[in-house]
């Protein structure tokens, strides 16, 4: 069991999270360098970042009749919502906070992606938007039961939904190694709800960017860090979850934490650059056909073994 954070905690998660977030950016922009045959380096790197103090200082976009008051709070909700999520999440032996249904926290956090997303699309009152915003609900659609059930499978192996019990329970063998599917599901339910890579259907090229496409200034920085954010926190939760938390030999708790979170990170990231962007509609069927059925037998796996 993680002990409770300190004051400094409620400081440090969010910074980690924001250094954790840019390094993919970092690291997304160097992939996207070489795979266009630009040069690699810091240069590249860095290009993402240069175009922010700009977005600060841009003004918000006028439409006509937009409800601005829903459109904010979608906006704010996706990194804020990402943020929050960290609070359960233990690095090394600390958490901010150990709550005893932390896994149930997380899963509302990334929830409430759901409601940000959609007020995002809904709220400047125009056609591509609002079909990004309803997009991300199908994708949730395909998505989220699997993901349910891949959590359910590491609180069942540890009887627990404490985060930190759950990491604390891998001391024989991880549960990535003996609940592989659940595992896979859940690394792929966090490219889905931060709507990267295989998942950006919601902010698709063909809609001129779907639920981003009316932001800007601030509004597009805000939502694109959302996403960004959401990778890092999702890659973060499954150290705990699957990979044992900061157990590991030879070095301190904290640094084996950091050093499963950036190796899951650099997965993702390498991920979303090989995979096409898949349809909703495709995603539903092979999610309620295939992955609901897989994730509910691989469930059933820790529900016997904690029978015994």
């Amino acid at each position: 069991m993680p002990e409770a954070g300190a004051w400094w905690t409620v400081l440090a998660a969010p910074a980690m999270l924001l250094a954790l977030a840019a390094l993919a950016v970092a690291g997304h922009a160097v992939l996207e360098a070489r795979d266009a045959g630009r040069p690699v380096g810091a240069a590249a790197a860095v290009r993402p970042f240069l175009g922010v103090p700009r977005a600060l200082l841009a003004r918000p976009r006028r439409l006509p009749a937009p409800d601005g008051l829903l459109w904010r709070a979608g906006v704010v909700t996706v990194p804020v919502a990402a943020v929050l999520s960290t609070l359960v999440i233990p690095f090394g032996g600390v958490a901010v906070t150990d709550l005893s249904v932390g896994v149930v926290w997380f899963n509302a956090m990334e929830v409430l992606t759901w409601a940000g997303l959609w007020l995002a699309g809904w709220g400047p009152n125009a056609a591509f938007s609002l079909v990004g915003g309803y997009r991300f609900l199908a994708q949730g659609l395909a998505y989220e039961l699997p993901l349910m059930f891949a959590l359910i499978s590491a609180a069942t192996g540890a009887q627990s939904l404490r985060v930190g019990d759950i990491a604390a329970a891998q001391h024989g063998l991880w549960y990535a190694v003996w609940m592989p599917v659940a595992f896979v599901v859940y690394l792929a339910g966090v490219l889905a709800f931060s709507f990267l890579g295989p998942f950006a259907y919601p902010a698709g090229r063909d809609l001129a960017g779907g639920v981003l496409s009316e932001a800007a200034g601030a509004d597009q920085l805000l939502l694109q860090a959302g996403r960004w954010l959401w990778l890092a926190a999702g890659s973060a939760m499954a150290v705990p979850l699957f990979l044992g938390g900061g157990a590991g030999p030879g070095l301190p708790s904290w640094a084996w934490s950091l050093v499963k979170t950036l190796l899951v990170l650099g997965v993702l990231v390498w991920t979303l650059r090989r995979l096409p962007v898949i349809r909703a509609d495709r995603s539903v069927e092979f999610a309620w056909v295939v992955l609901v059925p897989l994730t509910i037998a691989q469930a059933l796996i820790p529900a016997l073994a904690a029978l015994d």
